[in-house]
């Protein structure tokens, strides 16, 4: 990592003018990795002001070159496929089988979503004599989260320059490195100086500077609720456009008609992917209330059939990704054996053999009752609560009583029942019996789960205004 010490602004690597310094720590073994320089106030005015002066040129260049960009800048990240899964491993601790299968390829899909929905986007077009025009937010500050380091920048980053918007990254102190692999591949790819910028910072400082500058036109933010209001507050400033993807307490509904086994081990496998550390964890698995010791003897046996270790091994999880991590969960571990759930597997503590490393043991929860921390609260870890139901009108009220709507998910073998259930459910997101993910479907939540959406093009008109102008005709 060459320019681990560094900023990219306005196409060049520079020192920063803040001295803060964030400690890396390897959550697989607890050493020391790097200092990763925290930016000030002036080095985000440097960036924005970098994005400030690329903008008009960037937003006049045509889709056509854009998209040349675009397709170089994926190429190129297919070139360090690998070398990207390894720094995720590296920084957060996602099992390098996992980095590679999941959290690499997600960058790559959104890339190639965003590409696709600017090659369909029509610019212009004429209603009567008038034209309407999609054209570039602007100056876009991103604010990503450390869970799913390249999902949650990529899926920013490129629709943003697909529209036309010059950008000011600030990528999460906890998973840095493969953020800054990326900026080398933006300006390996030739994108036009200040076109992108990247700079690291601590939310209060970096973050707050980026929510207030008044030459920003849009920050975009995944992250906590916490971090969501925030930034909103401090955005509402300058009336700049918000788009919030935040935290999420999410369902999964068995229903009886399910083949209980299989819904089980399948909403304990969904519960623990990236080790729990996902905002759309169906933390909250709903069973009938007349099959939950059922229920729990296959939730311990799906639980346990998770091995965890070092990532680099052939594991299942590796570990959660820093010390304040693993002690909250230890909390919300805590507070569900001190507020009466039934404890069926894991509990506190590292799993037998594991002295250091921020691991948790796979743990259930069953005979878990609304209004519980555990039933609450985001654990972000790999722990499922079991929450007994007697009919499917009190599952629906339990899922949506949060103030939470990001996903949810349903179990049931008739379709037409799952549906009922899905047109219910006030979320944005909705899987039914597991099917698969889709990187052109719209992702985001009601409620305080946040506003806007991304992926494909629905993430492309995130980042576009749109322009009347009568007598063009």
């Amino acid at each position: 990592m060459n320019n681990i010490d560094k900023f990219y602004i306005n196409g060049q690597w520079v020192t920063p003018h803040g001295t803060a310094k964030h400690p890396l720590i390897n959550p697989a073994d607890e050493s020391f990795l790097y200092d990763i320089p925290m930016g000030n106030e002036q080095d985000v005015n440097d960036a924005v002001q970098a994005a400030r002066q690329a903008f008009d040129a960037w937003q006049l260049t045509s889709k056509a070159e854009r998209l040349t960009l675009l397709r170089r800048l994926l190429e190129l990240y297919n070139e360090r496929y690998d070398e990207i899964a390894q720094l995720m491993t590296k920084e957060m601790g996602t099992v390098l089988s996992f980095s590679k299968d999941a959290q690499a390829w997600v960058g790559r899909a959104h890339l190639e979503a965003a590409i696709d929905a600017l090659d369909e986007l029509e610019m212009d077009t004429m209603q009567g004599n008038t034209q309407i025009s999609y054209e570039a937010v602007g100056v876009c500050g991103l604010i990503t989260p450390w869970n799913w380091p390249m999902n949650q920048l990529v899926v920013k980053v490129a629709p943003a320059l697909a529209a036309g918007c010059t950008v000011v990254a600030k990528p999460s102190e906890y998973s840095p490195l493969s953020s800054l692999l990326f900026a080398e591949l933006i300006e390996q790819a030739g994108f036009p100086a200040g076109v992108y910028n990247h700079v690291t910072g601590y939310g209060e400082v970096a973050g707050e500077a980026l929510s207030a500058h008044p030459d920003v036109d849009m920050i975009s933010i995944t992250g906590s609720t916490r971090a969501g209001i925030a930034v909103a507050k401090t955005a509402a400033e300058t009336v700049k456009r918000v788009a919030q993807e935040l935290g999420g307490k999410s369902a999964n509904i068995v229903t009886p008609e399910a083949d209980l086994k299989t819904a089980i081990f399948e909403g304990v496998g969904a519960c623990f992917v990236n080790c729990g550390q996902a905002c759309r964890s169906p933390g909250r698995l709903l069973v009938p209330a007349d099959k939950m010791e059922q229920a729990k003897l296959y939730a311990k046996e799906a639980a346990e059939a998770h091995t965890v270790g070092h990532p680099e091994q052939a594991v299942s999880l590796g570990p959660v990704v820093n010390q304040l991590q693993f002690t909250r969960i230890q909390s919300l571990i805590q507070s569900g054996i001190e507020e009466g759930a039934t404890l069926v597997s894991g509990g506190l503590g590292r799993p037998e053999g594991l002295e250091s490393g921020f691991y948790i043991k796979p743990t259930v929860f069953a005979d878990v009752t609304p209004g519980m921390t555990i039933e609450r609260e985001e654990i972000f870890g790999p722990v499922i609560t079991l929450i007994p139901y007697q009919d499917i009108d009190e599952a629906i009220r339990i899922a949506n009583d949060t103030v939470y709507g990001l996903s949810g998910y349903v179990q049931c073998p008739d379709l037409d029942k799952a549906r009922y259930i899905a047109r219910r459910l006030r979320v944005g997101s909705i899987w039914i019996n597991n099917a698969a993910w889709d990187a052109r479907a719209p992702f985001g939540g009601y409620k305080q789960s946040g506003n806007g959406r991304e992926h494909g093009k629905w993430g492309l008109h995130d980042y576009l205004e749109i322009k009347s102008t009568a007598g063009w005709s």
